[in-house]
């Protein structure tokens, strides 16, 4: 017999049982009359978050096996089940739509049961601005589609940038910025060192500096011969016509180039094509995959990309599947090869419509193929095997990442480890202009797609309780975002409270939240040297701080957010205070009304850019005139002698 104390702790429990069990048979019997067509299906929870994306051929039988017998499904399955109240729907004509529409939405809505990949703004590109008039070389952090040419990815930002240097001293590309480029009226020094052909004051003619960008692309797509035997072509042709120093420079060219490919990792492949292996290698700790890049032969660069939640042992999970998914991700964002080879076999349909999708993205023909020879097999298996050699390395970072947020969990007295750490940083400039800042750590590592910035609109001067209310106020008014598991402000027990006030009025008070600060910085007189300053992190209620080791990986993780926090505000002030600056000079011009000032501002965005500008570049835009023009430009450049407005730029 049970007592009434057992009776009325599990009547809740099998209340909430009960509910779970009506709201599946709900979702089953609707899922009955979902549409046959291709299209996304968008699982909620019951907060009406997105939690995972999928795309179907058919969309009632996709649906439909969720809510079949659970053995067929993984652990990572069943826990999803579990959370889904709500299931949407987006029709598409076609597979491939639903393939391209799948990418888009994990990206946005970054679902939590869905393989995510990081941001990639951390891999490397080299760009060449083809659609200028004189192009040039960058390093580009992501692939945009704006009428360059992208080569990559590479393994660090180092080898770009000495792949840079390299190509514009060989093939003497000029190296300037544009607004530089714009304002030269005489050769600079780097021409005068032989290192570039002086296209910024026409000592070159644009066929003869894009012969030498030509160049530099081609080594880029690994045509080295075609580069050295264009080369060889030109200087010949140069010391035929007697132009002496230009052959000379030409030769210096080859030898350059011929010096570099000596130290390039060379693979026997069987096609010319740029190819992107595929290999993985995981546990129940994790799984990770591995892109191996070949261009023209040569080994680019390899990229790993790791998935803690993702086993790869898991006999209910298809490797396929997961595969696919990423591949699809990937490829959203990343140059697309013209094949791209893997280590396992998804299936003469699956590989068709892959093809499909990524012939949609590139417009043109890719290939898409199990790796069967033996030349395309060694390139997946060694994709595979740098997946097995990085494997540990990116699995001990997890779990110290993991035992990093125990330790906070502890430390704090947290319900459960604080897997989304939100932080905030409120920064005001000579009491002006208050703005703030929010950075987001997920397990530990910044999550900049979800960081924002705060411009105050109802605060005037300084008030450090009303600017946090705004802020907090408009952040918890977007139900999109995840709720964090806690809330760190930069601030000792005054900033603390003013945030604990804020929450108290906004009804969230179940949100943990700790505030950081430094002791008192102590100065040996004798010496003048300041040491070290102790960080103490103080909770609600609590009198004395709670201090971490600085060794440890809970200190680095609270430390980090707030640091990178207050780096996020200063970086938006700046650029605040220097687009105030520049247009309160431009508020001097004579005829250059609010609206004018904001198509400027449009086309030029620094004031660097609009001094640089000619008066009939800017005579060009829409409403402007050359008599404007250089009142601008005639107001700018006195002004510039006086008080320069860019000079934190």
């Amino acid at each position: 017999m049970t007592s009434d104390a057992d009776d009325s702790s599990e009547k809740p429990a099998s209340e909430e049982l009960v509910k779970a069990l009506t709201r599946f048979e709900q979702l089953r019997e609707r899922v009955r009359g979902y549409p046959t067509q291709p299209g996304i299906y968008l699982m909620k929870s019951a907060a009406d978050k997105i939690i995972y994306v999928g795309k179907a051929k058919n969309l009632k039988n996709r649906v439909r096996s969720y809510f079949s017998d659970s053995s067929d499904h993984s652990p990572k399955t069943r826990v999803l089940v579990r959370h889904i109240h709500e299931v949407d729907y987006i029709l598409t004509k076609t597979e491939v739509e639903a393939f391209l529409l799948e990418a888009s939405l994990i990206k946005k809505h970054r679902p939590k049961y869905n393989i995510r990949l990081k941001d990639d703004k951390s891999y490397p590109y080299i760009k060449i601005s083809w659609k200028d008039e004189y192009p040039r070389l960058y390093l580009a952090r992501k692939v945009k589609k704006d009428g360059s040419l992208y080569f990559g990815p590479y393994t660090s930002g180092g080898a770009v940038h000495g792949t840079i240097r390299f190509l514009n001293r060989t093939f003497q590309i000029r190296d300037c910025t544009d607004s530089v480029f714009k304002s030269r009226t005489r050769p600079c020094m780097t021409h005068q060192i032989g290192r570039c052909t002086a296209p910024c004051v026409k000592l070159i003619t644009k066929e003869d500096y894009r012969a030498d960008l030509e160049g530099a692309k081609s080594f880029l797509k690994g045509q080295d011969k075609k580069v050295i035997k264009s080369l060889k072509e030109r200087m010949l042709e140069a010391s035929g016509q007697e132009r002496f120093e230009v052959a000379a420079r030409l030769r210096d060219s080859i030898e350059s180039i011929k010096a570099i490919l000596q130290k390039q990792a060379v693979i026997n492949s069987a096609s010319e094509d740029d190819q992107d292996a595929v290999g993985f290698f995981g546990d129940d700790r994790g799984t990770l995959i591995e892109t191996v890049h070949v261009r023209q032969g040569r080994v680019l660069g390899t990229r790993a990309h790791y998935f803690p939640m993702l086993d790869a042992t898991d006999p209910n999970e298809d490797p396929r599947e997961w595969l696919v998914s990423f591949l699809n991700q990937y490829y959203e964002d990343n140059i697309i090869p013209d094949q791209v080879l893997l280590p396992l076999d998804i299936g003469l349909d699956m590989s068709k419509l892959l093809e499909a999708v990524l012939q949609e993205r590139s417009g043109r023909e890719v290939s898409v193929r199990f790796a069967t020879g033996e030349k395309t097999r060694s390139l997946t298996d060694m994709a595979s095997e740098n997946a097995k050699s990085h494997f540990e390395k990116y699995v001990n970072k997890s779990e110290e990442k993991r035992q990093g947020l125990e330790e906070i969990k502890t430390k704090l007295s947290l319900p459960a480890a604080p897997t989304r750490i939100e932080c905030y940083d409120i920064s005001t400039f000579q009491g002006a202009e208050t703005v703030a800042s929010q950075v987001v750590f997920e397990d530990g590592v910044p999550a900049k797609e979800h960081y924002r910035r705060y411009k105050i609109k109802t605060v005037e001067g300084t008030n450090d309780f009303a600017s946090m209310k705004e802020v907090l106020s408009r952040r918890f008014a977007h139900d999109e975002y995840d709720d964090p598991d806690l809330i760190v402000i930069d601030g000792g027990k005054g900033q603390l409270g003013v945030a604990m006030k804020v929450l108290e009025e906004l009804g969230r008070t179940e949100i943990p939240v700790v505030g950081l600060a430094k002791s008192r910085v102590e100065r040996d007189f004798e010496s003048q040297e300041v040491a070290a300053s102790e960080e103490r992190f103080f909770l609600p209620g609590r009198a004395n701080p709670v201090l971490f080791k600085p060794n440890t990986e809970a200190f680095h993780i609270l430390v980090g957010i707030r640091d990178e926090a207050h780096r996020f505000a200063i970086t938006y002030h700046r650029k605040l205070r220097e687009a105030t600056s520049l247009e309160s000079e431009l508020d001097l011009v004579v005829g250059l009304g609010e609206k004018r000032k904001k198509d400027l501002l449009r086309k030029f965005p620094s004031v660097e850019a609009i001094r640089s500008a000619s008066a009939d570049e800017i005579a060009e835009i829409k409403g402007f005139n050359r008599v404007l023009a250089e009142r601008i430009l005639l107001q700018l450049n006195e002004g510039g002698d006086e008080a320069p407005v860019d000079a934190e730029a």
